[in-house]
């Protein structure tokens, strides 16, 4: 089962360092806008680590790795970030709006050091299949740094909420150490949790669980491969090394304030695209309800109708569509499977389980077949935009564009469902 220890963390100086002027979003969600920015907030920011600047003269000597690594040594030496004292986990909370409402959530979860484990374990579970050249690049980073400086997303199903209740109780006893607003709005904070009691309640209440990883999954298997070498370098089985854990966040998926919003996709540069075509090939299992517009009042209209059905239909498998190449005559359709549908004939190449998963049948009953967006350019990562050379001839024209609307509460479902599913199966 998982195993989970407290470490102890470097966390930036706020003498030294005020925490909204040197923390940074994940690497991968930093534009070159946001990279430029980040750096001119504070000689010290994060991003000189998390994604910093490359040049074209460097060289194996000094390149974007070796300069992070040098950026971390000079933060230590010169106490601008400082360690904790004694191995502690980390309670953590990002309190939001949730997009399109005016509502303000609270996701609680914690920091601590997971132990690594090969898929084949049946502790961590994956849903993304993953790209060589991020994990190449992230492998060299770790290389040079020896250390974690970003988050890997885990989820875990505790219906008593064991861990809540003492991550609740060490936000009520002191403030927080460390509490700062992004640029999205979100508030984030963190308390340390070292009292021996509490450390001991967290492991306890964490070595049933098995863990689903929700965003991170080129990050988990950088530090695998990482781990893997680092155990040929050794010539011996370390199970306590530092190399076997890795910085992990840890959620609950019966959290109140964990939300899971509808999955889009955008299908891009598909030439010679015919929805008519598309409607055709998916007529024998689908049907499509349209909702038409001619101007853009009237768009707002019929757009509202779209999201009302879709939340009508919640409770089966539908999912929305806006084909953007039309211009004349524009709609949006809900694509409701239809009763008896034979899903076996739709998705004769995954289990019946994943058949019940919407992100399945759009990629696999949908932007495959009906697209040719293919396996490699779908399945990978969490990314929106996909691209397919199908559709025909080489002639110039403006990309044609689709985008696809999943239901957020059979997408919630899904997550609760893999956790529960992940916890009950055997080792």
């Amino acid at each position: 089962m998982a195993q989970v220890q407290p470490f102890r963390a470097f966390r930036y100086n706020p003498a030294r360092a005020p925490f909204d002027r040197v923390l940074t979003q994940p690497y991968d969600k930093i534009s070159h806008v946001m990279q430029e920015k980040y750096y001119a907030a504070d000689p010290n920011n994060l991003i000189a680590v998390e994604k910093g600047r490359s040049y074209p003269d460097d060289s194996p000597q000094n390149n974007v790795d070796t300069r992070a690594a040098a950026a971390l040594e000079h933060w230590i030496r010169d106490s601008i970030v400082l360690q904790d004292p004694a191995p502690a986990f980390y309670a953590y909370t990002q309190e939001y709006a949730v997009p399109g409402s005016g509502e303000r959530h609270k996701r609680r979860g914690f920091v601590g050091a997971g132990k690594l484990e090969d898929y084949s374990a049946g502790v961590v579970f994956r849903h993304e299949q993953t790209l060589s050249g991020p994990k190449a690049d992230r492998l060299e980073l770790l290389r040079h740094t020896r250390m974690h400086a970003g988050q890997l997303f885990m989820l875990y199903s505790d219906a008593e909420r064991r861990v809540d209740q003492i991550l609740s109780e060490a936000e009520s006893a002191a403030a927080p150490a460390t509490e700062m607003r992004d640029e999205y709005g979100v508030v984030h904070r963190l308390w340390v949790v070292a009292e021996p009691e509490c450390v001991e309640a967290i492991q306890k209440a964490m070595a049933e669980q098995k863990l689903v990883i929700a965003d991170g999954h080129h990050r988990y298997e950088t530090a695998l491969n990482y781990r893997n070498e680092r155990r040929a370098q050794s010539g011996k089985a370390d199970p306590n090394a530092s190399y076997e854990f890795a910085m992990m966040t840890f959620v609950n998926t019966h959290s109140e304030g964990l939300t899971i919003l509808p999955t889009h996709r955008v299908a891009a540069n598909l030439h010679d695209f015919s929805w008519k075509s598309v409607r055709r090939y998916l007529e024998p299992w689908f049907a499509a309800e349209a909702f038409s517009f001619g101007d853009d009042a009237e768009k707002a209209i019929a757009r509202a109708k779209f999201l009302k059905r879709l939340v009508e239909n919640r409770d089966q498998r539908s999912i929305g569509v806006y084909p953007a190449v039309q211009s004349r005559k524009r709609a949006y359709y809900v694509l409701t499977l239809r009763y008896g549908a034979s899903l076996a004939q739709l998705l004769p190449n995954v289990s019946p389980l994943q058949r019940e998963l919407d992100v399945v049948l759009l990629h696999d009953g949908i932007l495959e077949p009906a697209l040719g967006c293919s396996g490699s350019s779908t399945w990978c990562c969490s990314t929106t935009a996909f691209s397919s050379p199908r559709w025909g001839s080489h002639r110039k024209r403006s990309p044609r564009r689709r985008i696809w609307r999943m239901n957020a509460k059979r997408q919630r479902l899904w997550m609760r469902w893999t956790a529960e599913r992940r916890k009950s199966r055997s080792c």
